[in-house]
């Protein structure tokens, strides 16, 4: 069975390409550019990951996360953050306070969303 990833950011752009890569390589993407449903849709689909980009009109990537570990129903399913704006001490943070397992920086080399996705489902 493939493994579900929500991939959660505003670039429709960025979510074909990242949807495409993902389905090359045997995932089951769904894609999202609302970062205001994700916590319900979470709950409805049951990803095994959550791709999820911080920075995003209606709520941030930060919100989000803290959504998503917060709820009972959804509080296990692992969470990368993307980004290409957020220091380092904003990383720490991050995985501190929202518990995300890793943050890759944008731009980044798509063999690297993959190796880390990889390492997750290890």
């Amino acid at each position: 069975m493939k493994k579900i990833i929500l991939i959660v950011d505003d670039n429709e752009d960025f979510l074909e390409e990242i949807m495409e890569l993902l389905l090359l390589s045997g995932y089951a993407p769904i894609i999202t550019s609302e970062s205001i449903t994700v916590l319900e849709q979470a709950k409805k689909i049951k990803p095994d990951l959550v791709l999820l980009d911080l920075k995003m009109k209606e709520k941030d990537g930060f919100q989000v996360a803290r959504e998503l570990k917060e709820c009972p129903e959804t509080r296990d399913i692992p969470i990368i953050a993307m980004t290409g704006y957020y220091t380092d001490e904003q990383y720490a943070e991050l995985i501190n306070t929202c518990r995300v397992c890793k943050c890759l920086k944008k731009p980044f080399n798509p063999l690297d969303v993959i190796s880390e996705i990889e390492q997750i489902f290890q």
